[in-house]
């Protein structure tokens, strides 16, 4: 029998162990506990965060939560939960866990990182959002390059999987050949992560993913109000603008010179937060459920990263980043969006 990840395979054992439930109960046994074992510069390089941030801001969040879910007996205690998790975000490796901590299984690992990863997602609306003043966000897009009325930059990332097997798995395929899911990001001035969409297949075109948001219909709406910027795969918008693909003009020149230089932000982000967490550069070998909270959990986690100061160093890239254009299916909408840049463009260029 095949199994696509090492959940299902771990599920199936103990379903069919008539001793599993014996197995679960164990305690524990020397246990290195990191929190002694560990520099402060070793327990940051090797979680991510600080002692004090684990233990006074992370573990909070989760560890009710943790406690009612593990009350049936799971041995390792909500700390270790959460320290076996941020493990494997900042390896992406079951067994580099498994070897760091002995005595815990490969598949109790599993579960715990499946257990863990959906608790930091219902944390996504507190911590991954427009801040309420959004005028300020624009003056900081301003201070980029000079381009007005931005709220944000959006792009797409691929984040590898293995194949998920089933009738469906071709769908996850994505233009570059390997398995993936298509993950958008829209991130703001400071490198922090706005919005975040994680369920999409690796075939699902960028724009695609746009027109299928909530946030296109907040900003079609006026709930959102600003201008996001995109690479030339999205349809160009009125809230959301795209570089001009032939500039004919100083204007237009000076505009995609602009559009570059400030939506250069999302690429950065996207940069951090994968150098941060490699698990997003891997592939992730758990379930698409578990995958897809996996990456919205590291994304929660990234903020909190940059609220408490406590982000990895990464030199800003300042290179001039084209992509080939993509084609666009052209609607009403992206016709008036045109109309729309072109004005925008005599305006402020």
């Amino acid at each position: 029998m095949d199994y696509s990840s090492e959940e299902e395979f771990d599920n199936y054992i103990n379903e069919h162990d008539e001793h599993s439930i014996i197995n679960t109960r164990k305690v524990i046994r020397d246990f290195q506990d990191p929190f002694d074992y560990y520099s402060s510069e070793e327990f940051r390089r090797r979680y991510r965060f600080t002692k004090d941030v684990v233990h006074f801001v992370l573990l909070p969040l989760i560890n009710k939560d943790l406690e009612k879910l593990t009350a049936r007996g799971l041995p390792v205690p909500p700390l270790y939960q959460l320290l076996v998790s941020l493990r494997f975000y900042a390896s992406g490796s079951f067994q580099m866990i498994t070897g760091d901590l002995i005595s815990i299984s490969q598949p109790t690992v599993s579960r715990i990182v499946k257990r863990v990863s959906h608790l930091f997602c219902l944390k996504v609306r507190e911590f991954i959002k427009f801040p309420n003043n959004l005028q300020r966000i624009k003056e900081d897009f301003y201070v980029i390059a000079s381009f007005p009325g931005i709220i944000g930059a959006v792009d797409g990332t691929h984040i590898p999987i293995r194949n998920p097997g089933g009738p469906y798995a071709e769908v996850f395929r994505n233009r570059k050949k390997f398995f993936s899911i298509n993950t958008q990001v829209v991130c703001g001035p400071n490198l922090e992560i706005f919005d975040i969409v994680a369920d999409r297949p690796g075939s699902v075109h960028d724009n695609r993913i746009f027109l299928a948001s909530s946030l296109k219909r907040k900003m079609e709406q006026g709930i959102i109000d600003g201008i996001l910027l995109g690479d030339s795969g999205y349809g160009c918008q009125r809230y959301l603008l795209t570089p001009v693909a032939q500039p004919e003009n100083n204007s237009e020149e000076n505009y995609n010179k602009a559009h570059i230089k400030t939506r250069n932000t999302v690429e950065r982000t996207i940069g951090v937060w994968k150098r941060i967490f490699p698990c997003l550069s891997k592939k992730m070998a758990t379930n698409l459920t578990t995958s897809c909270n996996v990456i919205v959990a590291t994304a929660v986690l990234y903020n909190i990263c940059r609220a408490h100061g406590v982000i990895e160093h990464i030199e800003p890239d300042n290179r001039n980043i084209q992509r080939t254009t993509r084609n666009v299916q052209q609607s009403r909408e992206t016709r008036e969006g045109l109309l729309f840049r072109r004005l925008f463009i005599s305006r402020h260029f």
